[in-house]
């Protein structure tokens, strides 16, 4: 039996239909399930069992020796969030419970961390422990993850195998429910589909022209790629990067998705939010090095191989993964 906790969001659905594919059939999805706008993600999907994640531990305690492995990608993520009790409870607390459970239990784990710990990056992107109590994430949803990653570094007692992965940009099929948290490629598409243009953020800092900004954008079958490999590798526990390793620009992005629909290229810039301004990322690029070393070896896809895959073959058709 695998958990997937958030396994009605974004990843977490994304997660369980890869497990599906690949003949794994004994799966329990963990999740807020009051929200209809989610219920698309797993329509169809062949389950053990939907378990409310205000009940997953007392249902863990009761059938523990049934579980193999817990993916833990539930988590609040909206950067926007400023109420530092929401992250307090649901990133930190709740996580140390998963944690816990599996320590206690004999199961292995693989948590969601995220990129947002590494702040505007002036410590650069690698992900060797060392570094990580130096990194000043930007928000509340950074700081979340960053607390728990010290935490669980901290631990005498950890799962005889886990992984936490830093997630950098993903972007891919099943996201349609984040309103403003989804992809800048799901917003372009959208965008582009009702206009036939698309509005990307202007630079406020003199050394990025408006739309250079640069982000490592990763293909959500590449995240649930390494996932699996983790589930199946189990060495080396560890934090993890998760990006593509490479870093490309928003125009690069929207000219990608230009491509992809087949329209010709419009694009225009609008000022960045105020309310996210001073907390923007200019820059992030993965360094993989350590998960290549631990030998996940699988190329990532492209940019533009990634947004060409998600444009034809679920924005186009309305189609869920």
């Amino acid at each position: 039996m695998i958990i997937v906790t958030g396994a009605a969001g974004f990843i977490g659905s994304c997660l369980v239909s890869e497990l599906l594919s690949r003949g794994w059939q004994d799966i329990v999805a963990v999740d807020d399930f009051s929200r209809a706008d989610k219920s698309r993600n797993l329509d169809g999907k062949k389950l053990t069992a939907r378990v409310n994640r205000n009940e997953f531990f007392t249902w863990l305690d009761a059938n523990e020796n049934q579980v193999q492995f817990i993916f833990h990608l539930g988590a609040r993520t909206d950067t926007t969030e400023f109420d530092h009790r929401i992250f307090d409870e649901l990133n930190v607390r709740y996580s140390q419970q998963v944690w816990e459970r599996c320590v206690r239990y004999g199961i292995p784990l693989v948590y969601a961390s995220s990129a947002a710990t590494y702040g505007s990056g002036e410590h650069g992107y690698a992900d060797d422990h060392a570094t990580i109590a130096k990194l000043q994430p930007l928000n509340p949803y950074g700081e979340s993850k960053h607390t728990f990653d010290q935490w669980a570094l901290a631990q005498e007692r950890q799962p005889f195998f886990w992984a936490g992965l830093k997630f950098f940009n993903v972007y891919g099929p099943n996201e349609y429910h984040k309103g403003r948290m989804a992809s800048v490629v799901f917003h372009a598409f959208n965008q582009i589909k009702a206009s036939g243009g698309m509005k990307l953020f202007r630079s406020h800092r003199p050394d990025y022209r408006d739309g250079e900004q640069l982000r490592d954008f990763v293909y959500v079958k590449d995240v649930c790629d390494v996932c699996l490999w983790l589930m199946e590798h189990r060495k080396n526990p560890a934090i993890y990067n998760l990006g593509s390793g490479t870093a490309r620009s928003f125009l690069d992005l929207a000219r990608a998705t230009f491509v992809a629909t087949g329209q010709p290229e419009r694009i225009s810039f609008i000022d960045t939010p105020l309310d996210i301004r001073d907390k923007y990322q200019y820059f992030t690029e993965a360094r993989m090095e350590k998960l290549r070393t631990a030998g996940y070896t699988t190329p990532f896809h492209t940019l533009d191989e990634g947004i060409a895959d998600y444009v034809t073959s679920y924005l186009a058709k309305e189609a869920v993964m």
